[in-house]
């Protein structure tokens, strides 16, 4: 439903922006703009056409320049900065937290990327190269190093004046955390206990230390899954040797689980989750042209097994009007087989241990549709040809290929994470292939043998 609400408020924010660019009045429109907040504004600049983008861009208030950055796809980033200079990105990003500035400074031109570590002091350009050391996707890319230590040797009056010379906290601070001498991390303590105990309680007293940090090697996906179980607002990062290096916080993480939801809904079609909804046509063409082609050589798979039966389909023209729906059946059984595993391996639910009760269980599963849909279909057969021996072939080979459907669904995304490629962006081309090609074996094989010897 929230969804929903939000979606409904962009259409509705995008209509009354085209609108006023139309019409030529930017007053109206930069006052919009600027009503919104950063994510809100990088929603919109994806959603405008190039040009219309350029001039909302150069209306955005250049405090939030960074922040909106850091919230568009890299094909989008890539067309905005190329609207600015570079005293413009600098003064962008100076000021985005480690974290955030770390996902933009691949995206920089060289000349910037110096001009902004010279504009870094010596510990936050430490930090940001500290991040910049760790691969993408995880959890040490992710982690913003900025973090209230405390030893647990102190008092909270002692604690609360350090607060208060420090004169501000990072964003999202719910909990400060405990370190030893060696920065080893002991635990955290509840901003709130800070509030509500008396000034002279010992800091050891109030260790929260149920909370395990995270890894800082530990992958994207398994940080937001642990949020995702334990409804952690922020977690501690550490190294091997429990050397606290930083925290992750909810913001970080709901981008990570909306990307993830953006791959694998764009990456079944094989495409980019950042790739840009107005990119170039040239650009466009040359991205989905490859995974049309292994498409077509797939079709060709298929096609083959039909040219195998010609002579049969020449006898009993009936087999060409009804062959498409037994690979289409499978097809779409596949998929809805498909879809649930490649959500369990993003999650970790699906692995060597559940994946034999898995595969049983879906094909118990497609046995029982095969048969209902089968029976369902044999009668239809039955009423439009008036063939009992078709209606019996029909419903046999639609019940094998949703079995076989079931089969690839859950063996085809395992293979290839297996073999070290993406399940979400390759699946359904090997998955549509095995449906196709045993839809068309079955059904054309079985009517060879039954109808016509």
């Amino acid at each position: 439903m929230a969804e929903a609400v939000r979606h409904d408020k962009t259409a509705r924010q995008l209509r009354l922006l085209s609108d006023a660019l139309d019409s030529g009045r930017l007053g109206p429109v930069r006052r919009l703009v600027n009503t919104l907040s950063p994510a809100e504004i990088g929603n919109l600049l994806e959603s405008l056409p190039p040009a219309k983008r350029t001039i909302v861009w150069g209306l955005v208030d250049a405090e939030d320049d960074g922040e909106v950055l850091v919230h568009v796809g890299d094909e989008v980033r890539e067309g905005l900065l190329a609207e600015m200079d570079p005293d413009e990105i600098i003064a962008a990003v100076e000021d985005l937290d480690i974290d955030d500035l770390a996902d933009l400074v691949e995206d920089l031109p060289d000349t910037v990327i110096d001009e902004v570590l010279k504009s870094m002091d010596r510990e936050n350009r430490e930090r940001l190269e500290q991040v910049l050391s760790y691969p993408e996707d995880t959890a040490g890319r992710l982690m913003n190093p900025d973090v209230v230590t405390v030893r647990a040797d102190t008092t909270i009056d002692v604690v609360l004046r350090y607060l208060r010379l420090r004169g501000e906290l990072p964003e999202h601070t719910d909990h400060l955390y405990v370190v030893s001498r060696r920065h080893q991390y002991l635990g955290r303590i509840a901003v709130a206990a800070l509030l509500t105990n008396e000034p002279g309680t010992p800091i050891n007293k109030l260790i929260d230390d149920e909370q395990p940090a995270i890894d800082v090697e530990e992958s994207a996906g398994e940080v937001a899954r642990k949020f995702s179980d334990h409804d952690w607002l922020s977690a501690p990062v550490v190294d091997d040797s429990n050397i606290l290096l930083g925290r992750i916080t909810i913001d970080d993480v709901v981008d990570i689980i909306r990307e993830q939801a953006e791959h694998q809904a764009l990456g079944a079609a094989g495409l980019d989750e950042d790739e840009d909804l107005f990119s170039p046509v040239w650009r466009a063409m040359r991205r989905r042209l490859i995974w049309l082609s292994i498409n077509l050589a797939t079709a060709f798979l298929a096609a083959s097994v039909v040219g195998e039966f010609a002579g049969t389909i020449d006898r009993l023209v009936a087999l060409a009007v009804l062959m498409p729906i037994v690979a289409g059946m499978g097809g779409n059984a596949g998929t809805q087989v498909l879809a649930l595993m490649v959500r369990g391996l993003a999650l970790g639910q699906v692995g060597a241990s559940n994946v034999r009760t898995l595969l049983w269980k879906e094909i118990r599963v497609a046995l029982l549709n095969g048969l209902a849909l089968g029976t369902l279909l044999a009668v239809i057969v039955m009423l439009w040809f008036h063939n009992i021996g078709l209606s019996l072939v029909i419903a046999i080979a639609l019940t094998l290929n949703l079995l076989s459907a079931a089969a690839a669904g859950v063996l085809v995304p395992l293979t290839l994470k297996r073999f070290g490629f993406d399940p979400a962006l390759a699946s359904s081309i090997f998955l549509t292939t095995v449906t196709d090609v045993m839809g068309f074996f079955t059904f054309l094989g079985l009517a060879t043998l039954l109808l016509l010897q």
